[in-house]
């Protein structure tokens, strides 16, 4: 199953409901969420700095993943950005792959 990172800074709403539920119940929300549509949770985290949280979670596809984000920033309390991740076994078949490609200027 395909792997996501999601990072979320919350908006002045978002902040309101995290002080209220806490942060092992804004856990409890995104993993609930993520296994609605069939994933399941890697690793959640907070943070300092521009993001706030970092989640790491296996989705069914980039649609799920996509609409999952779209649904929690549509909400409010936060706004996502998704990151495809891959497995440096990935990686080598990315590698072992070739198209034909010409360069600016080539």
């Amino acid at each position: 199953m395909p792997k996501y990172l999601f990072q979320a800074s919350y908006t002045t709403a978002g902040v309101q409901g995290l002080r209220k539920e806490g942060g092992s119940g804004r856990k409890a929300v995104v993993e609930r969420a993520i296994k609605s549509v069939g994933g399941s949770l890697e690793a959640f985290y907070f943070a300092f700095g521009a993001t706030d949280a970092f989640v790491i979670a296996d989705m069914p596809d980039n649609a799920t993943a996509a609409a999952l984000s779209l649904i929690v920033s549509a909400a409010g309390g936060a706004n996502v950005s998704t990151t495809v991740l891959m497995t440096p076994e990935e990686m080598d078949a990315a590698t072992k792959k070739t198209a034909d490609f010409t360069p600016p200027g080539g």
